[in-house]
């Protein structure tokens, strides 16, 4: 192999480690996520087991079991999440240990073809043949020179191959690192979506002891606690004299649903439930700017709002987001994700957005679901 091969596999291989540096770091922060909800859903537990029998305490556990399967959901999503770090650095890792271990081979077969030549010479006497067929001191000089170079090259090539030949090795411990992470995030995931369908059952037995009546009265105290936590009159103050978006106007009509594949499934007030499959994309109905994202206290759940002229929408519910707040965003920009929601009816799971719109004056009414005719 060249000089200037061997340097392109290095340098490829040392170009990777940012990236390789950067999904580790990123493996670390979600091992960090995943402990956070583990140590959360662990204290839920704890106080539903502390709640007294009694027709009180059963709605009780029912909304607290509600608001740990969603827990538990986000556990399961960002474990899910972990699993695939893990494989695509193992990947990476992988590709790396096997062009450094053709690049090792190759060497090794050119330093074998270097010592058969220089035995073969040796047995021969060629180098003493080569020397003393010099025609002048100078020339005898350039071929001593000659062969010292050779030596040295054979020298490189050893030490290239031991450096390649280090480097295999700390790669596939690093491989087998992560291959064993891997196997340990796997199972983790298994058993959380065990203890999830557990805690559904669960969830499902005490709504069955809760009257029509009472399971309504439950869910719009959920409903409740799920209001968005900035007040829509602070966020008026920010979007006065906001020309993103100015063109918006009560009018506005035919747009393109906030959740892809999304079905509005119940309108309220200035609201609209829009559900859609796992990991659904959230877009900006219109073009703005992002004034608020909060992460809500109740659900863990992120909520942004943006501005278009004097206009806002707000997006609830989201699982993850992709804006930063004070961005300019475009018409159907993708914003983030759909998150995951329990209908506390049926104890069953759904991933759903709260989609919202408030005009200027606050005595102007606007339903949500105007936009999308």
């Amino acid at each position: 192999m060249k000089p200037f091969r061997l340097l392109l596999t290095l340098l490829l291989f040392f170009g990777m480690a940012p990236t390789m540096a950067q999904n580790s770091r990123k493996i670390e922060d979600q091992k960090r996520v995943i402990a956070n909800l583990e140590k959360k859903i662990a204290a839920e537990e704890q106080q539903i087991a502390n709640l007294k029998k009694g027709r009180a305490a059963t709605e009780e556990r029912a909304r607290r079991l509600a608001l740990q399967l969603e827990s538990r959901h986000r556990l399961l999503e960002e474990t899910e999440k972990q699993v695939r770090l893990l494989r695509e650095e193992i990947a990476r890792k992988d590709s790396v240990a096997g062009d450094l271990s053709a690049a090792c081979a190759r060497h090794r077969v050119q330093y074998a073809a270097m010592v058969r030549e220089t035995y073969r010479n040796y047995r021969h006497q060629n180098y003493l043949t080569y020397i003393f067929s010099s025609h002048s001191f100078a020339d005898m000089a350039r071929r001593i020179t000659v062969l010292r170079e050779m030596a040295a090259v054979r020298e490189r090539k050893l030490r290239e191959i031991e450096t390649l030949s280090e480097q295999v090795r700390t790669e596939k411990r690093k491989l087998d690192t992560r291959h064993k992470s891997l196997d340990a995030t796997t199972k983790k995931l298994a058993r959380q979506k065990v203890d999830l369908e557990r805690d559904a059952q669960q969830a499902r037995a005490e709504m069955k002891q809760l009257s029509e009546k009472e399971k309504s009265a439950l869910q719009r105290k959920m409903a409740q606690e799920r209001q968005l936590s900035v007040a829509i009159g602070q966020l008026r103050k920010l979007t006065k004299g906001n020309t993103a978006g100015a063109s918006f106007s009560s009018k506005t009509s035919g747009l393109r649903l906030p959740v892809a594949g999304g079905r509005v499934k119940r309108y309220r007030e200035n609201m609209a439930e829009i559900t859609g499959p796992k990991g659904a994309a959230v877009v900006s109905i219109y073009e703005g700017k992002v004034v608020e994202i909060k992460r809500n206290r109740i659900t863990d759940k992120f909520d942004v709002f943006i501005a278009h002229g004097e206009y806002i929408t707000s997006y609830a519910n989201m699982g993850t987001v992709s804006v930063e707040k004070g961005q300019k965003v475009a018409k159907n920009q993708h914003i983030g994700t759909v998150g995951a929601s329990v209908d506390v009816m049926t104890m069953s799971t759904e991933y759903k957005l709260v989609f919202g719109i408030y005009p200027p004056e606050p005595s102007q009414k606007l339903l949500a679901e105007n936009c999308f005719k």
